[in-house]
């Protein structure tokens, strides 16, 4: 630890997880209080960041929480207003929360992929709309949002809202970092490609494996040419290059965590 981050303010969403274990959004928030970044880590779920909260004090770093639904505004207008009261400025932003849901777009219901578009796309709208501004008036940031190999790629399954939405989520950022650059503000992505999170145990592998989770892990491991699979703290080591000042000449980039699922041509 170098202590990369010392005197910013980092807001994170999704900062909490679905089970114990390196989930990317508890990674993040863990990681980058690890390298001095005072970290307002927010979640849908208040409970779900207290082993987040944990790691990141016995690792000697500064972390506060909120409650935040990011599909609402008045809710993230308000974690950013106690990110603000707190610690007084937003130096970088971490757009983490998402989720898959299965179908095509003969199964999927419309009012499905409204949802699968306003969790995994939207709502990186709605904290830009709030944070740039604060950015701007101190002349710097930098925004990293997370997006999916299924947004660049087939991954194993259908998946037709979020892949689109995740794929919004790059070209989002691209758009953004151009208008942003001469203001100081640096916006990218990072594609995480199938990691053994928490939500594999909890959630993917009763979609997809009929609870076998071993079953899916072997399925997963089968596409990633690396022969181990990553974890949220690969992630994690990603954002924390993009936020940092090494990454001073990187804006409108993508940075892929897959193992290379990615450029395998099967």
């Amino acid at each position: 630890m170098t202590k990369r981050l010392e005197g910013k303010v980092a807001l994170i969403t999704g900062a909490g997880s679905v089970g114990p274990g390196w989930g990317n959004g508890r990674a993040i928030a863990v990681r980058l209080a690890e390298e001095g970044a005072r970290v307002f880590a927010v979640d849908i779920a208040l409970d779900s960041m207290a082993e987040t909260v944990a790691l990141a004090r016995a690792a000697g770093g500064e972390i506060e929480t909120a409650q935040c639904d990011v599909t609402s505004v008045a809710s993230i207008t308000a974690a950013v207003a106690a990110c603000m009261q707190r610690f007084g400025s937003i130096d970088i932003l971490v757009n983490n929360v998402g989720g898959s849901a299965a179908g095509g777009p003969v199964e999927m219901s419309e009012e499905l992929w409204d949802q699968q578009f306003d969790r995994n796309l939207k709502s990186v709208f709605r904290t830009c709309k709030l944070v740039l501004p604060l950015m701007e008036k101190a002349g710097r940031g930098a925004i990293v949002n997370m997006a999916s190999t299924s947004g660049t790629r087939w991954t194993g399954s259908a998946q037709v809202a979020y892949a689109a939405a995740k794929a919004g989520v790059i070209q989002f950022s691209r758009v953004v970092a151009v208008q942003y650059a001469g203001r100081g503000i640096r916006v990218n992505t990072v594609i995480p490609g199938q990691l053994y999170t928490p939500m594999v145990n909890v959630r993917l592998a009763k979609q997809r494996a009929g609870g076998d989770v071993e079953a899916l892990l072997k399925q997963r491991q089968s596409r990633i040419p690396l022969p181990f699979m990553g974890d949220g703290r690969d992630t994690a080591n990603a954002v924390l290059f993009l936020a940092s000042d090494e990454a001073r000449f990187i804006t409108g980039a993508e940075l892929v965590v897959d193992g290379g699922m990615s450029v395998r041509c099967d």
